[in-house]
């Protein structure tokens, strides 16, 4: 006859809230907690409708398909960054390494202050050296890398049993069956230094749970919160074979014989640990008063920050998570504090009077956090004050706090000048970009006096992308050579035109353009003449006109006698420091020396040029002529005069000047 099945709880009727909790520990402190909140809890693991999800292992399944700002869940997924006796290792001492090597002033707490020293026997050059350096007659404790509850824990007290956990490793090392595995599971262990001198609570050794709560990961939220003292039930006696001596957890204390007896006395509460140092080392250590709840639980917090700080860029950072880390301290004769290790899923068992009025306090005020800040980030409400915030303190507020890495500054000065160049460019008339030439100007009057800088606005965020439109400048605060797609605003100044001559004298169609004029060695040459509105690549058929005709069309243009249009001639005079020469005809090409180019430049809205390398990179084979055209003209005008074998939609050329 077939053994009855275990009967399945049944699903609860309803549309939910659900939660959902898998294993024992702190199963009815959660279990009333959520029911107290009118949620249904629900057995089904794989079902994925829940609110609230707390279980004592992380399966990969669950994290997959976990909907983020939707769902709460305990357990960050790689948690094992701080809650693994290895991954703590590596991260504080790869912490320590790169703030000392970017900032050396920085107050950074160094391991040797709060971390007793630690190998790795997962890896042969540490192994070897801590093999090298042992010495009787000091005392190591060996850890598995993930366990908890005291389980795999031995003491190296003697030369000999270095020796024998040396050629056990090797042994297991040199097997065939050993060397296939791709994770090698045995050999993830520790050796730390055995704090051989601790402080003592009536003659037992003692360590300090405190709780690390990391409420929210989108921002983090991270806070303190006070815990227990866990004694032994034996005196301390250093050479004493009996773990029960040695280590305070209560999974280990259960199987000493006599535990049922002194149960109550394992746990003490904070504020009877405190008033135990007041009355005993208060005046023999030359103790502040109340030095556990100042010295020690500053100091407890400082460490739990370092230690932080150090995954802070590695974890899994989703709105949802949640996680209550068990921090366990020491403290030395010396009052030295000690961070012996960081465990996921810390026992909320409430079997002594201590803890029962300290671990349910623990599980629903960590409730009450987490779901207070999800339900504010949720609705994008400000996060504090926080109403359920009591016996945790607050920590580390990713909002304000910059507790990392300083980061490096960037120059403001380049980002000024853009700014104040892209803010006023903003403001005028969008045109489309130049070919070789620019006409500049179109009827208004320069301003006499400079106007103030604008302060230096904000540049946008990397992260932001811009919409797919049609582009109507440059981003703010970027600087790109001038391109056919960036608009330019008209100067207010007569119509000139630019010229640009390389230093390519001893080019054929560069000599026929100049027609006569000196070419300098020491660089480019620029020229500037006033033209009329109808020159331009787009003024149709050249032919040759009469004084009378060019009057008529250009009224801008002086005429040969005399020159009428004297606002040009001021303007020219005023801007390049030089008298406005006369010909016939139109104005000469003037040559204008490097400064005079740098001061019209910096009078005018034109563009920053692209870098020198660039430039240089694309010196062009031709005359390049820049002209802009007027403001009421609205179209480009351009001219060209260089080698005739290049086609024509080559002859343009889009630098600004």
């Amino acid at each position: 006859m077939n053994p009855p099945e275990e009967k399945k709880p049944e699903e609860p009727p309803g549309s939910g809230p659900y939660f959902y909790i898998g294993g024992a520990n702190g199963t009815d402190l959660v279990n009333a907690y959520c029911k107290n909140k009118g949620w249904q809890r629900i057995y089904d693991n794989h079902r994925e409708d829940y609110i609230l999800k707390w279980c004592e292992t992380r399966v990969r399944d669950t994290y997959a398909v976990f909907r983020e700002g939707e769902q709460l869940i305990y357990q960050i997924w790689n948690n094992k960054l701080l809650t693994t006796k290895i991954g703590l290792l590596v991260n504080l001492r790869e912490y320590e390494r790169v703030m000392l090597k970017i900032c050396r002033n920085t107050k950074l707490l160094r391991m040797e202050d709060f971390f007793p020293p630690t190998f790795r026997l997962d890896t042969k050059d540490e192994r070897e050296l801590f093999f090298e350096t042992y010495r009787e007659p000091h005392i190591w404790i060996c850890k598995p890398n993930g366990s908890n509850q005291g389980r795999g824990i031995f003491l190296l007290k003697k030369q000999e049993e270095v020796k024998d956990l040396q050629l056990q490793l090797q042994t297991i090392e040199e097997d065939p069956a050993y060397k296939k595995l791709s994770h090698k599971i045995s050999q993830t262990r520790i050796v730390q230094r055995y704090i051989e001198k601790p402080l003592l609570l009536e003659g037992k050794k003692f360590d300090v749970r405190s709780y690390l709560l990391i409420a929210c990961m989108s921002p983090y939220m991270l806070f303190f919160g006070h815990g227990y003292v866990r004694l032994t039930c034996l005196k301390y006696d250093p050479m004493s074979g009996d773990l029960t001596a040695h280590l305070t957890n209560q999974y280990v204390q259960k199987k000493h014989p006599s535990y049922s007896n002194v149960k109550e006395e394992t746990v003490w509460q904070m504020e009877r640990f405190n008033t135990y140092i007041n009355e005993h080392f208060r005046h023999n250590k030359g103790l502040p008063k109340d030095w556990v709840f100042n010295y020690f639980t500053k100091r407890m917090k400082e460490i739990m920050l370092q230690c932080f700080l150090a995954v802070k860029s590695k974890l899994d950072c989703k709105l949802g998570y949640f996680d209550l880390i068990g921090c366990d301290f020491l403290i030395d004769e010396d009052f030295k504090v000690w961070l012996l290790e960081m465990n996921a899923n810390p026992a909320l068992h409430t079997n002594c009077s201590a803890l029962k009025s300290i671990i349910p306090t623990v599980v629903n005020e960590t409730l009450d956090l987490v779901v207070e800040i999800f339900t504010k980030s949720q609705k994008n409400q400000a996060l504090l004050p926080l109403e359920s915030l009591s016996h945790f303190v607050l920590l580390y507020n990713g909002m304000t706090s910059d507790n990392g890495p300083p980061r490096p500054t960037k120059s403001r000065t380049s980002l000024r000048s853009l700014c104040g160049y892209w803010s006023q460019t903003e403001r005028g008339t969008n045109n489309n970009s130049t070919a070789n030439s620019v006409v500049v100007g179109g009827g208004g009057s320069r301003p006499s006096e400079r106007q103030p800088p604008r302060p230096l606005e904000k540049p946008p965020r990397l992260s932001e992308k811009p919409p797919r439109t049609e582009p109507s400048g440059p981003p703010e605060g970027i600087c790109l050579p001038p391109h056919k797609a960036i608009p330019r605003s008209t100067l207010p100044m007569s119509q000139i035109q630019i010229s640009i001559v390389p230093n390519l004298s001893s080019c054929p169609s560069v000599k026929a353009v100049l027609r006569g004029n000196q070419v300098g060695n020491s660089g480019s040459q620029y020229f500037i003449k006033h033209i009329a509105e109808s020159d331009g690549p787009h003024a149709g058929p050249t032919r040759i006109e009469s004084d009378e005709e060019k009057a008529k069309n250009n009224p801008v243009a002086p005429p040969s006698a005399a020159p009428k249009d004297r606002s040009y001639a001021a303007w020219f005079n005023q801007t390049f420091g030089t008298q406005c020469p006369l010909g016939g005809g139109n104005l000469a090409p003037i040559p204008l020396t490097s400064s005079q180019m740098v001061s019209f430049h910096l009078q005018s809205n034109i563009p920053p040029n692209v870098p020198v390398s660039q430039e240089r990179a694309r010196l062009p084979r031709q005359l390049m002529t820049h002209t802009k055209p007027p403001v009421d003209s609205g179209k480009v005008a351009g001219t060209c005069g260089c080698s005739d074998s290049l086609p024509e939609d080559k002859k343009a050329s889009h630098r600004g000047s």
